[in-house]
């Protein structure tokens, strides 16, 4: 059952209220008696799947998002482009792999 914010126009008294999507709104505030409650415009409850066919990583903070973006920026800077295999400053790539190989025909 969704939660709806009602405030009393009269007294000002505000609160949640769970109540059926088909009920009526609320009229007449329960501390003033008043006929002057209004149903408010709230967040609601946020909308998550899961289960198979849903990923995790679709639901990332702002945060994460904002660490792997800058992450991603300085590989590019430093030439990393996370295969393993360094970039030299002459572009030319090396690997422990490549150097085993050359050690062994010489």
């Amino acid at each position: 059952m969704p939660t709806y914010e009602y405030r009393c126009e009269a007294c000002g008294h505000q609160f949640d209220e769970y109540q059926s999507i088909t009920e009526e709104p609320l009229r007449k505030c329960p501390k003033c008696r008043k006929n002057r409650l209004r149903r408010l415009f709230g967040t609601g409850g946020a909308l998550l799947f899961k289960g198979s066919g849903f990923y995790q990583t679709d639901y990332r903070s702002e945060a994460y998002k904002a660490a792997a973006k800058a992450e991603a920026e300085a590989a590019k800077k430093t030439g990393d482009d996370g295969s393993g295999t360094g970039k030299t400053a002459d572009g030319s790539a090396s690997s422990a792999k490549s150097t085993k190989s050359e050690a062994k025909s010489k």
